[in-house]
C-alpha cells in the first residue's frame, strides 16, 4: 500500500473513497499546516520546471497559484490583499515582462 505523507486537495480523499481505495488522512493546521504547504509549494515549483509543454506547465502554475493563494489566507491575508500587494509592487519596482537580466552594479566605470 503507497504512502505518501503530504498536503493534498481538499476533494483528494473523497475522490479515492469514490473510486472504492480506502484511505487514511487527518486534518492538520497551524504550523503543521504552514510547514507541509511550504512542502507543497516546493513539490508543484519542481513539477513546473519539469513540465514539458505549454499545457503541463500552465496546470503546474495554477497548481502553484493555489497553494500560494492558500498560504496567503494562512498568512492572514486575502487573495484581493495579495493582488494589491502584488500590484502595488509592480507599481513601485516594475513587473518581469521586459526580460532585463542584471549583470553588474558598482561604482566603476567600464
Amino acid at each position: 500500500m503507497p504512502s505518501y505523507h503530504k498536503l493534498v486537495r481538499d476533494k483528494i480523499p473523497e475522490i479515492i473513497e469514490m473510486n472504492g481505495q480506502k484511505v487514511m488522512y487527518r486534518r492538520i493546521s497551524g504550523e503543521d499546516f504552514i510547514k507541509e504547504a511550504k512542502e507543497k509549494l516546493k513539490e508543484e515549483m519542481k513539477e513546473y520546471l519539469e513540465a514539458q509543454n505549454p499545457e503541463q506547465a500552465i496546470e503546474e502554475l495554477a497548481d502553484l497559484l493555489e497553494i500560494i493563494y492558500c498560504l496567503a489566507e494562512r498568512h492572514g491575508y486575502s487573495k484581493a490583499e495579495l493582488e494589491s500587494i502584488r500590484s502595488d509592487k509592480s507599481e513601485r519596482r516594475g513587473a518581469f515582462h521586459e526580460g532585463w537580466f542584471l549583470e553588474t552594479v558598482g561604482d566603476d566605470e567600464w
